[in-house]
């Protein structure tokens, strides 16, 4: 029997308008910042009009993403509610995919934003096997001294013992495929952006509470199986790290053509859930050239392409799958995302130089024996 699973950050999948631009302009989207905005009304009225005017065609193609997939079960972050998801599938998804993901799994987590992590699954995979929810817990209360993972490097970025461990949650979702248990983690860990130190760059500053994060993630799946009892366990850890491996590295632009070159990094902030082979980063089996997610460019002289998005397996699910590799689907990319020889794809109808979008993210989807 196969399940598909798919991760999947929908970037702002939100039913409200955002007015904080009007108080603090690096808030302000760059079209109302051509406009001579004359007061607070004015620009709530035109904030409504450029969300309601962008929001179609985006909803479009990340609709056309999600299905894509052809998942089982997706894992998917920057989700506002589940009125949110309602409305997306009712409204978008259903167009693209008819009839599916009937069951959708989403606690309020800690971001400031409102943003979420959520799980939505079919009735029963695309073989006709049955999937039963069994259970669901939200981690998102948990501090880091519950867990006994507070240190020096987490005070001097402002953390104190008593503040919560997850920016959003540790969603953990325990299901049946065709009476065979796993057990889903989906997680959006800390940005690599805010450094508060003019030395250090935002990855680097805001690693130790990626690591805080992930330690708390496998605390608690350790606290489930039994530590040193994991190997045998069917489990899987999805949703966007926002730390990556390796990078892509990207010289040059459009007129004068691209260059691309590999660095592998020394260390990331998700480091303690592969550790000991805890865990497998399935995207790994891809090329190191191809295995990306996202773009990420402030202009011709920093910008490369990272793997931000996991599916990470058990041990149990890694032997059982040897020759699983999953897919990422970039159709949904903005034309400025620069491609590697050979990866190019064909772009979703409308997809635009910079947006509309999919997403910033791509989905990641793998097919697992279980």
């Amino acid at each position: 029997m196969t399940l598909r699973i798919a991760t999947f950050n929908a970037e702002n999948l939100m039913q409200r308008f955002d007015f904080s631009g009007w108080r603090n302009e690096l808030r302000r989207d760059r079209t109302l910042q051509m406009l001579d905005v004359k007061d607070q009304k004015h620009f709530e009225m035109l904030e409504q009009a450029r969300v309601v005017a962008h929001t179609d065609d985006t909803m479009q193609l990340t609709a056309l993403a999600v299905a894509d997939c052809r998942a089982d079960i997706i894992c998917m972050q920057e989700v506002e509610n589940l009125d949110a998801l309602h409305a997306f599938e009712y409204g978008y998804l259903f167009k693209m995919a008819g009839h599916g993901y009937r069951h959708k799994y989403l606690v309020e987590g800690n971001d400031t934003r409102g943003i979420d992590v959520c799980v939505m699954m079919r009735d029963e995979t695309a073989t006709g096997e049955k999937i039963e929810f069994v259970s669901m817990k939200s981690h998102a209360h948990l501090t880091y001294q519950d867990l006994g993972i507070h240190n020096k490097a987490l005070a001097e970025t402002g953390n104190e013992p008593n503040e919560k461990i997850f920016r959003r949650d540790c969603l953990e979702i325990d299901v049946k495929i065709g009476g065979r248990p796993l057990t889903i983690y989906t997680v959006h860990f800390k940005s690599m952006g805010g450094s508060k130190s003019e030395d250090v760059d935002g990855r680097t500053w805001t690693m130790p509470i990626r690591d805080a994060e992930a330690k708390a993630v496998r605390k608690i799946i350790e606290a489930r199986f039994g530590k040193g009892k994991t190997a045998n366990k069917r489990f899987v850890i999805c949703g966007d790290m926002n730390d990556y491996r390796s990078r892509v590295l990207v010289k040059g632009d459009r007129h004068s053509g691209f260059e691309f070159k590999n660095q592998v990094e020394e260390m990331s902030g998700f480091d303690p859930l592969i550790a000991d082979s805890f865990s497998r980063n399935l995207v790994e089996r891809r090329d190191l050239m191809d295995q990306w997610t996202l773009y990420h460019s402030r202009g011709p002289h920093e910008q490369h392409l990272c793997q931000l998005d996991y599916i990470l397996a058990s041990p149990a699910l890694v032997e059982k799958n040897p020759k699983a590799v999953p897919e990422i689907i970039r159709n949904g990319q903005p034309f400025r995302t620069p491609f590697p020889r050979g990866q190019e794809v064909e772009r979703y109808p409308r997809t635009g130089w910079d947006r509309p979008k999919s997403s910033d993210h791509c989905p990641v989807v793998v097919e697992l024996t279980i």
